[in-house]
C-alpha cells in the first residue's frame, strides 16, 4: 500500500494538462470545487497517483458537470455535502477510514447522467460482476436497454472524448428538444424519470412525447435496476449510491 504522500508528489502530474482540457472544453463544463481533505481520502483509497487523470479528478475537484448537468462525473466530493454532487467516496461506499482490504467488487463507478445511465470502471473480474469489456476499461448501464455495454476505453481517454464533445453523438436518440432547460434546471442529487420509460416502445417511437419530471437519482436509479430485474436481464449490480 502506498502513502498519500507517494499517491500526490509525482512527477508529471496529470492535473496541468487536464486542467487545460477542462478550460477548452468543446462543451459547458462547471468545475466543483475540491475539498482537499475528502479528495486525499479518496485518493488514498483508490491507490492511484495523482498522475493518472482519475487521480487528478479526485484530488483537485469535487467532481465535474458536462453539458449543464447532463453527465455528472465524480471527483473527490465535499465531505459536507456541499455543491450537492456526491463524492468517489460516497458513490461507491468507500470505508470511512482506510481499509487496504477493500475494493469496490463490481467495479468503480465515475459517472451517472440525468437519464439513469451509469459509467464505471470494470474491476479485476468483469464476467464475475455480469459486466462485459476487459478489466479497467470503461463500461455503460444504459437506461433505454438495461443493460451494461462496453466502451472500449480507459478513465483517462473517456475524460479527453467527453471533454471533446463526444456525448453529443453518445447520446443521439436520447435527447428531445429542450433538453438543455431541463437538465439545466435540476440539482446534481436529481434526475429524470420519464413515463412511459425509455426501454418501453412508445419512448423509442417518440421520446419527445413522453412526460418527464425531476425525481431523487437514487430513484431513477433503483427504478431501472428493478426493472432489469423483473425483465429476466442480467442482474445489473451495484450501480452507485447518490
Amino acid at each position: 500500500m502506498r502513502t498519500i504522500e507517494e499517491l500526490t508528489e509525482v512527477d508529471d502530474p496529470a492535473w496541468p494538462e487536464l486542467r487545460e482540457l477542462l478550460a477548452t472544453a468543446a462543451v459547458p463544463v462547471r468545475v466543483l470545487p475540491a475539498d482537499p481533505e475528502e479528495g486525499r481520502r479518496c485518493l488514498l483509497q483508490l491507490q492511484v497517483t495523482v498522475r493518472s487523470t482519475l487521480g487528478a479528478l479526485t484530488l483537485h475537484t469535487g467532481g465535474l458537470l458536462l453539458d449543464g448537468g447532463w453527465l455528472r462525473v465524480f471527483g473527490g466530493g465535499r465531505a459536507d455535502g456541499a455543491g450537492g454532487l456526491p463524492g468517489l467516496g460516497q458513490v461507491n461506499g468507500f470505508p470511512a477510514a482506510f481499509d487496504p482490504a477493500w475494493y469496490p467488487a463490481d467495479g468503480l463507478v465515475v459517472g451517472h447522467d440525468v437519464l439513469g445511465g451509469v459509467f464505471a470502471l470494470n474491476g479485476h473480474d468483469p464476467a464475475a460482476a455480469n459486466r462485459p469489456g476487459a478489466p479497467g476499461q470503461l463500461v455503460y448501464f444504459a437506461p433505454d436497454t438495461l443493460a451494461w455495454e462496453p466502451l472500449e476505453i480507459g478513465h483517462s481517454g473517456w475524460i479527453a472524448w467527453l471533454l471533446s464533445g463526444g456525448s453529443t453523438t453518445f447520446y443521439q436518440g436520447l435527447r428531445w428538444p429542450g433538453w438543455e432547460t431541463e437538465a439545466a434546471g435540476l440539482t446534481p442529487s436529481q434526475g429524470i424519470a420519464t413515463y412511459p420509460f425509455l426501454w418501453s416502445e412508445e419512448a423509442r417511437a417518440d421520446l419527445a412525447a413522453t412526460s418527464r419530471r425531476a425525481v431523487p437519482m437514487h430513484e431513477v436509479l433503483g427504478l431501472a435496476a428493478d426493472f432489469a430485474r423483473q425483465a429476466g436481464a442480467s442482474e445489473p449490480g451495484f450501480l452507485g449510491r447518490t
